[in-house]
């Protein structure tokens, strides 16, 4: 299943540190998102004459989806990772198709919703091989430091 995947052992540089630069990326993403959700947010609240506000709750869902998905399609690493010199791999070692990163979004956010899916995805990190979270886990996906090329 993984056997184009670097081994976490013979390829050991491949995975460390990478834990702790992805909680890291998570926080720059966070902050890139939350600032780019009050300026949509509000410039649309002030052209709507406040009839925007209301849906400020799904705008903000929106806007991470189209943020996590559109950089990981590009570049199958969000703004954060790519800071952090870490991106994803797909199950056969290449860069993620944007399906596989509309997928990826999708289930990250979804377990980000909530507390459990948080902690759940935290520990399935710390605990597999590879350093893999619940999304990973199911799609095949692990995040590496980038490699060299």
């Amino acid at each position: 299943m993984h056997a184009a995947l670097p081994d976490p052992v013979e390829d050991a540089a491949f995975y460390d540190g990478v834990p702790l630069r992805r909680l890291l990326a998570f926080l720059i993403d966070a902050a890139l998102i939350f600032g780019l959700a009050v300026i949509v947010i509000g410039v649309l609240t002030i052209l709507t004459l406040g009839l925007a506000l209301p849906l400020a709750g799904l705008l903000s869902l929106l806007i991470a989806f189209g943020y996590r998905w559109v950089t990981l399609a590009a570049h199958s690493a969000t703004l954060g990772m790519a800071f952090l010199g870490i991106e994803l791999r797909n199950r056969a070692g290449g860069r993620l198709t944007s399906g596989e990163a509309a997928v990826h979004t999708g289930l990250f956010l979804m377990l980000m919703a909530s507390i459990l899916g948080w902690i759940a995805t935290v520990l399935a990190i710390l605990a597999t091989e590879r350093g893999q979270g619940i999304p990973d886990l199911l799609l095949g996906t692990v995040a590496i430091n980038r490699p060299a090329e």
